[in-house]
């Protein structure tokens, strides 16, 4: 781990005018960023602590139903949204173990980095790390590789579950920088490699994540998190699905799918979602509709058992959703029983 200066600003301009400067790398609960230092991945100059600004631990209730999370709510908090939005809560109990949950904040887990192994190795090629290295999982190890939105540059794939349940929902990001205050949904916060794998979001240097908004509950009696893993407790998704489901009459008359673990970002599935609208759930409808989420999707090296994983893994998740929402009480989960 290199020297670096470390900052604990007191008020969020005071973090913004410390963070804008070369080298400055925000830190919150640091349960990413802390790994990637001590793998040299990581090598900032300066640390700006945020993890005691006033303001962004709150989760604030809005004019008409949504929701506020501050970027420094701690995921083991969300627990306390289980009947407003149990997607949000089964996704982040799916996460992480309890310590990690009750250290992660929001804004941190939004901001995880890939946990492929080349990334972490220093001695590996990665365009991650350095541009124009070249990728050594393009014809190494790439069983938990990207099967959706890859490119020549890079197939990692993004690690966060609670992203992907925030992307269902309809989330906005709201962000707070040097040159003021703006805010995009979580769709197009993040970015597709391209010939740019080292740029994964779209803040601007010196920006910062303040909270994520939620727009009002519209499908708490309907919708759940799948996620398929190698192990049951703390890994990361080979592939995993959020779905939520409004119905009327026998009918779907709304519909939300997004993945996780197979793409360099959280994908939504839109086209699966219109070909459910107006739909009967059934088993069929739902195979269906996982088929369309993966109809572009390509093996990459070893890893073409990702592509019917994943629509087995978005087709059983629409199944779930369709039969009601629960909880189930996942390793370590506050919830003593399913419910």
């Amino acid at each position: 781990m290199n020297s670096f200066e470390y900052i604990e600003p007191r008020t969020l301009d005071e973090a913004l005018a410390a963070g804008g400067a070369a080298g400055a790398v925000y830190l919150a609960g640091g349960t990413n960023l802390v790994d990637l230092m001590k793998a040299g991945v990581a090598r900032p100059a300066r640390l700006v602590h945020i993890g005691r600004l006033e303001g962004l631990d709150r989760i604030e209730t809005l004019p008409g139903g949504g929701l506020r999370i501050g970027a420094l709510v701690r995921n083991a908090d969300l627990a306390a949204l289980a009947e407003r939005y149990p997607l949000l809560v089964e996704a982040t109990l799916s996460g992480a173990s309890a310590q990690l949950r009750n250290a992660a904040t929001l804004g941190g887990n939004l901001m995880q980095r890939p946990r492929c192994g080349y990334f972490f190795d220093p001695a590996s090629a990665c365009n991650k790390r350095q541009p124009g290295a070249g990728c050594d999982m393009i014809g190494g190890e790439s069983r938990g590789a990207a099967i959706l939105g890859a490119s020549p540059s890079c197939v990692a794939t993004h690690p966060s579950d609670l992203a992907v349940a925030l992307l269902a929902l309809d989330a906005v990001v709201e962000i707070a920088g040097p040159a003021g205050r703006r805010e995009m949904p979580v769709d197009a916060f993040y970015r597709l490699p391209g010939d740019e794998p080292q740029r994964e979001t779209e803040l601007a240097a010196g920006e910062l994540i303040v909270a994520a908004r939620l727009p009002a509950s519209e499908f708490a009696g309907h919708c759940r998190y799948v996620k398929a893993r190698d192990r049951v407790s703390f890994a990361f998704a080979l592939a995993s699905a959020a779905a939520a489901l409004r119905l009327d009459g026998g009918v779907i008359v709304e519909a939300r799918l997004a993945l996780g673990g197979v793409a360099p970002k959280p994908w939504r599935a839109r086209e699966a979602e219109a070909a459910l609208q107006g739909a009967k759930p059934s088993d069929e409808t739902f195979a269906k509709a996982a088929a369309i989420a993966l109809a572009g999707a390509a093996p990459v090296g070893d890893n073409a058992f990702k592509i019917e994983l994943a629509r087995r893994v978005a087709a059983r998740a629409l199944k779930l959703a369709a039969a009601g929402t629960r909880i189930p009480a996942l390793p370590a989960s506050p919830f003593g029983a399913a419910r």
